[in-house]
């Protein structure tokens, strides 16, 4: 037979050999890291709810989380997870779109002041509508919020300015916007705050071009104050919980992820201080069967985010350097099966979008 390219592929090259003949926990698509993040590292995190997993795993892995926006020590542990505090690296709930990435950064450098910046509740309390679930029931009054948002923006700022690593998964492409001065908001006004207002507020679904014009300009804006950070873009597996378009939310997820992923692979091919890490294959690729979703086919099971982290933690951690980290943990064992049935339903995340589909009670 004659020579081709092909020929001389890697193992990795071919679906039969990397992704169909290895057992499903076995299967890595990362192949190798683009850069070695070291326990001492400040390592943020930002995105979609699937962020939080990468946050808690590195956490339990003695690496250095990044947490600028703390509670009070003396706040009771209940409270400081009920109040989001350390679900992400500052208390900025869940972003996602890379607008609202951008957007977020220009608050904290007050290059952009949203004109709709407080919604009243029906219980005379206030709420953020850039972050409607921070904390229940709410603010006491338009002066606590603004008290709480000078700090929290204060506490992003630090973030930009002294993490080594940031983390961001991208989440989603459909949006509701502002239409007087373009702001977006987390989730659609009026289900988590706020009152929805046709003549205040639009559907908008991200490009392509929208996406990635908008990622690209929220790196410039970190790096023009941290030079240093290396990033890492992950594409959530989450699937829509709704979708507005006048389509099947199967046929919007498919729509928003790939116009994630593509956006995710432009930005981060050809620039060494930018990552692309898999955890969007990972979780939905055929090889798993189905294992890596809960019952609902759209919550990530506790199985599904370990095999991420092994692989996050073997290609991007000093482990590539020669120094010791946490051994792999095979999902064929019968002792994890049983660890991983008994925590599977007890990983809390909080997601904003969630409320989306949440029955309204009389």
């Amino acid at each position: 037979m004659s020579q081709h390219p092909y020929k001389s592929l890697p193992p990795e090259n071919f679906w039969r050999a990397a992704i169909a003949k290895p057992a499903y926990a076995d299967v890595d698509p990362v192949v190798a890291g683009k850069f070695v993040i070291a326990p001492q590292d400040k390592v943020a995190t930002a995105g979609s709810c699937f962020a939080q997993h990468i946050a808690r795993h590195l956490r339990q892995s003695g690496f250095q989380y990044f947490v600028t926006e703390a509670a009070h020590p003396l706040v009771e542990h209940v409270a400081i997870d009920d109040f989001n505090y350390g679900t992400y690296s500052a208390r900025f709930g869940n972003v996602y779109t890379t607008r609202q990435l951008r957007q977020l950064i220009e608050r904290a450098y007050g290059l952009f002041t949203p004109i709709e910046d407080i919604w009243p509740t029906a219980h005379d309390r206030c709420v953020d509508p850039f972050r409607p679930q921070i904390q229940p029931d709410g603010f006491a009054c338009a002066a606590e919020l603004s008290a709480d948002r000078v700090q929290h923006l204060a506490s992003v700022r630090r973030m930009v300015e002294e993490c080594d690593v940031f983390v961001f998964t991208l989440g989603l492409t459909e949006s509701w916007l502002s239409r007087e001065d373009g702001a977006v908001f987390p989730v659609c006004p009026g289900v988590s705050g706020g009152e929805f207002d046709a003549k205040r507020h639009v559907f908008h679904n991200f490009t392509v071009a929208e996406t990635e014009a908008d990622l690209r300009a929220a790196i410039a804006l970190i790096r023009q104050r941290n030079p240093a950070v290396r990033f890492v873009l992950t594409v959530s597996p989450v699937p829509l919980v709704a979708t507005a378009e006048p389509h099947s939310v199967l046929v919007s997820t498919t729509y928003s992820k790939s116009v994630l992923r593509v956006v995710a692979e432009a930005v981060s091919s050809g620039d060494a201080g930018i990552a692309y890490f898999p955890s969007y294959e990972i979780i939905t690729g055929s090889f798993s069967r189905g294992r890596y979703f809960a019952d609902d086919l759209r919550s990530v099971t506790e199985e599904g985010v370990s095999h991420v982290m092994r692989l996050f933690m073997r290609h991007y951690t000093a482990a590539q350097s020669g120094e010791v980290a946490p051994p792999p943990v095979s999902a064929d064992d019968d002792e994890m099966k049983r660890h991983i049935a008994s925590v599977r339903d007890m990983v809390r995340v909080i997601c904003d979008e969630e409320a989306l589909d949440t029955p309204v009670t009389p």
